[in-house]
């Protein structure tokens, strides 16, 4: 169940990446951050009643909002690096660490995976290098521009990871409040960062687009639920190796909608996922 859950989560990660990605071609992509976070906090606030009691402690709500500063962190470093290097370089690496460091993080809190999901995380990682490879292939040079962009690409997947290591660490009852807590805290520090940034409310709101900033939001929100609710039934590292796959959903939408052509690593890569997925899943 666990690793179904994860695979819903990585095809609703991509689809919120590929309307984020669309919105922030009319808008500054902080902006973009920032509304659609707040829509996801609003489906979030929405649904919560309907839900049933949880058993909330502090600690959840607080581990909670150290995710949600993590992860608003590594969205800002994320389209800092992308302003400024290569795809090559950027997506490669922020996708990679995003995975690794909850791998890492729950090897080191005890999880032993079975020898096939030990080879399905190892193949997982192999097929997120592939499916976000540039169409030609090759990597950039690696001069000192190239290697500080590679730094801050690192950062960024590393503060997603912490962020998921973060959801991992929250009590099994307390519901989907892990969450309200990440939005709570990541919704004021963007819209903090966005007027500092020389930015505003007014700023943020003018322009088209809303259909597709909210789409991405609630997307987002989704995936962010069935990441956690995989969590509940699963092993971090598992969860976290085939939750890492969302980069296929991306190259598939932006093929199908955008009529970008799929180059042949990433067609190989979407087969190495399939064959990730189903190790992890035996």
């Amino acid at each position: 169940m666990s690793v179904m859950l994860a695979l819903g989560a990585a095809v609703v990660f991509g689809s919120a990446d590929f309307l984020g990605g669309l919105a922030s071609r009319r808008r500054a992509a902080l902006a973009v951050a920032l509304l659609s976070q707040l829509a996801g906090l609003v489906a979030l606030v929405t649904v919560l009643p309907m839900l049933g009691p949880a058993t909330v402690a502090p600690r959840d709500l607080a581990l909670g909002a150290l995710g949600g500063l993590f992860g608003s962190s590594g969205v800002v470093l994320l389209f800092r690096s992308l302003a400024q290097g290569p795809m090559s370089v950027v997506a490669p690496v922020a996708a990679l660490t995003a995975s690794v460091v909850p791998i890492l993080a729950g090897v080191i809190q005890g999880e032993r995976p079975g020898p096939s999901a030990l080879v399905g995380i190892a193949v997982a990682l192999v097929a997120v290098f592939l499916i976000t490879r540039e169409g030609s292939g090759r990597a950039a040079p690696l001069d000192g521009a190239v290697l500080r962009v590679a730094a801050t690409a690192l950062a960024a997947g590393a503060l997603f990871g912490l962020f998921f290591v973060c959801l991992h660490g929250t009590g099994d009852d307390a519901g989907l409040y892990p969450l309200l807590g990440a939005r709570l805290a990541s919704v004021p520090f963007l819209a903090v960062l966005l007027v500092t940034r020389g930015g505003g409310v007014r700023d943020a709101l003018a322009g088209r687009g809303w259909t597709t900033i909210i789409a991405s939001g609630v997307l987002d929100m989704a995936a962010n639920v069935l990441y956690l609710v995989a969590l509940r039934h699963g092993l971090l590292a598992v969860v976290s190796a085939v939750t890492g796959l969302y980069p296929a959903t991306t190259v598939l939408l932006a093929q199908t909608v955008l009529d970008e052509r799929m180059h042949r690593t990433q067609v190989a890569g979407l087969a190495v996922a399939a064959v990730a997925a189903t190790l992890v899943a035996v």
